[in-house]
This record gives C-alpha cells, structure tokens and sequence, in this order.
C-alpha cells in the first residue's frame, strides 16, 4: 500500500530534475500523474529548459511504477491553456487530489542589468504561473472534498539573497499566495503549503552561472549564500521526500506552513 494509493496528482515543471523526481516518487506512492512542462528555451535565460522529450521520459518513468500519465507541453503563464489541460486530465482520470506548483526558472543578474522582459519571464513562471496552476486545480481540489496543494518556494522566498531579484520577489509572493489561500480553503479540507529547498544539483543551477562572479566583487555578500550543514546543494529525494509528507494523509493537519529544506542556510 502506497501512501498516495487511489490518488490523483498534477506536477508542474515535470519534465527533469525536481519535477521528474516528484511525479515519479509520487507515481511508486500510488498516484496517476498529470504532468507539464513548457519544451522550448526561454529567451534571456543563460540555461535550456527541459524538453519534450524529457517530459517523454518522466511519463515513461511515472508508467514503469505501474501509473497512468497524462502529460501534456503546457505554459502555465498560459491560464486557459493551464485549466484546460487539466480540466481534460481530471474528466480521464476522474478527481484531483494533489498538485504541486513546481514549474521554476532563475536568472542572475545585478539590480541594474534587469530588463523589463526578463522581469516579466520569471514572475510570470515563478509567481503567476504559480497562480494560474491554483486557479486551475483549486475548484477540482474542493470538489473531491479537500487534498493538497504544494506551492513549491525557495530559501530566497524567506530572505533577501542579492542578484536574483525578480526570482526571490517571485518566491516570496508565493508564500503569500499560500498563506490565503491555506486560510480562504481550509473550510473545503483543501490542504495548502510551500516548500522552500536550499540550492538543489538540477539544471536549473545553469541560471546561477553568474553569481561566483557577483560574489567574488562583493564577498561580503557569500554567507548569505551559505548553507548550515556541510552540503553545498542538496538533491532532489531530499525535496520529494518533504513533499511526499506533504502530499498525503500523514499531514491531514498541516496547513500554512513553510517547510523549509535548506540544509539550515535560512537559519543562518
């Protein structure tokens, strides 16, 4: 028996790296799976995105586990392609009871090389695309009478890390769009609570290329940086495996919370 058994869940972002990883642990716990990703590069992002083949393979992996996938090459700063997708997946695959906005891109940058258009690129995946996936699986979540909603943040969502300004603005909206929405659906059992992962060995790193330069001028600013236990990343089990808590019945009474997996670097 999985902890996930006869559930269904939606993963953003899935086609490699934390996102592949949450769909599939998620898939051998029980859960068909709906999965997206873009599958194109994103102009002014140093780093390619994943692929359609890759969100291939997480498919592949998830069916491997003995799991239906549904997968789908979705932006989800597209809000009526986003409900769509879904709306489909949950008449197929019947309800919804998990999602898990992970979708996520990073660029650094001094404060006054930031262009409109590439503020405009990472709000708009890492903050509204993180609302337009709430909005597309909230009223599925409510109608199979409560789940959980994982809105996936970083340490730069609760401190102000220098030279990755529009993803730590993007991260710490995240939280507050958790915050009410943990408190506005609490009545309908619908389960809603962040995730905030030090630096992660994905290939978003690729978007943190430029900051041992940054630092090297400014290297009072690298302790910010700096994680508490001796790790300098993290890996992605050790993210899925806080999900998976979070994802099922174990945490029917956890709501609100920020669940910090930073090796300590928010605690320093």
């Amino acid at each position: 028996m999985g902890r996930l058994d006869g559930k269904v869940a939606l993963v953003t972002g899935a086609a490699r790296g934390q996102g592949r990883n949450h769909a599939v642990k998620l898939a051998e716990e029980g859960a068909d799976i709906l999965a997206i990703d873009l599958g194109h590069d994103l102009d002014g992002l140093a780093y390619p995105m994943g692929t359609a083949d890759d969100l291939a393979t997480t498919a592949a992996l998830v069916e491997q586990a003995g799991r239906r996938c549904l997968s789908g090459l979705v932006d989800v700063r597209d809000h009526d392609g986003l409900r769509a997708f879904v709306d489909a997946g949950v008449r197929e695959l019947g309800h919804l009871d998990v999602a898990v906005a992970n979708a996520g891109v990073c660029s650094t940058q001094r404060f006054t090389e930031i262009t409109p258009e590439l503020w405009g690129t990472v709000i708009g995946i890492n903050l509204t695309g993180v609302f337009n996936t709430c909005a597309s699986v909230v009223p599925h979540l409510v109608a199979a009478g409560g789940g959980s909603l994982v809105l996936i943040s970083s340490t730069a969502g609760s401190k102000g890390l220098p030279f990755v300004t529009p993803y730590v603005a993007a991260k710490h909206g995240v939280v507050g769009l958790m915050r009410s929405l943990a408190n506005e659906f609490a009545e309908a059992g619908v389960r809603v609570n962040s995730l905030h992962p030090t630096g992660v060995d994905t290939p978003m790193l690729g978007g943190m290329a430029g900051l041992a330069g940054y630092l090297a001028e400014r290297p009072d600013l690298g302790p910010l940086f700096m994680n508490a236990l001796p790790d300098n990343l993290i890996g992605v089990e050790d993210v899925t495996n806080a999900l998976l808590f979070l994802a099922s019945d174990e945490s029917r009474a956890v709501t609100g919370l920020t669940l910090a997996v930073d090796a300590g670097a928010g605690n320093r």
